[in-house]
């Protein structure tokens, strides 16, 4: 299974991002399954890379051409992919995952899954999209997908390929039921 991960470019100021982060990629790495991400070497997202690649796992980073001009590119993945710009980039990474995961990120990373989470919702996406809500980042996002049903602006049946993940843990039991079904 190919794996997309969004994830920040920056390391963040808390530690549990990067014990959490290097985990998901030693799991990725070890179990066979294959990530696909940004395509950075700094912050978060160059720690996952790494710790996918030591664990024996194959990485395939998708990058725009401004930022490898700017030598901002992982240069140890398996394979990396420039794109001519960020949209090119995102519907790259959609068309190679299997499943989808946001690790806590920025703008970004907000922005990458919330264009997943429309598609599943419109069942234009037949993947899991996962939000990784590690010590309750992504609540707020939680609280307001459920406002959205509260104010009939959209349906628990239309979320249902949304799913909100504590840890590790519950982010491998929701990609095996998926792939038991």
């Amino acid at each position: 299974m190919k794996i997309t991960v969004y994830l920040g470019a920056n390391e963040g100021n808390d530690p549990a991002l990067k014990t959490a982060v290097q985990e998901l990629g030693r799991w990725i790495g070890q179990s066979g399954n294959a990530l696909v991400y940004g395509g950075s070497r700094s912050g978060l997202m160059g720690l996952l890379a790494d710790s996918v690649l030591a664990a024996g796992g194959q990485v395939t980073g998708v990058e725009p051409r401004f930022f490898v001009e700017q030598e901002l590119q992982h240069n140890g993945l398996t394979e990396l992919i420039v794109t001519e710009n960020m949209a090119q980039r995102k519907a790259k990474m959609i068309e190679l995952g299997d499943a989808f995961v946001a690790f806590p990120g920025g703008t970004g990373t907000l922005e990458e899954i919330a264009e997943v989470m429309s598609m599943a919702s419109l069942r234009q996406l037949d993947a899991p999209c996962i939000l990784y809500n590690l010590n309750g980042y992504y609540d707020s996002l939680k609280a307001l997908l459920n406002e959205m049903i509260c104010k009939g602006l959209s349906s628990a049946q239309r979320q249902a390929g949304i799913h909100f993940a504590a840890d590790l843990a519950q982010i491998r039991a929701l990609l095996e039921s998926d792939k038991n079904h």
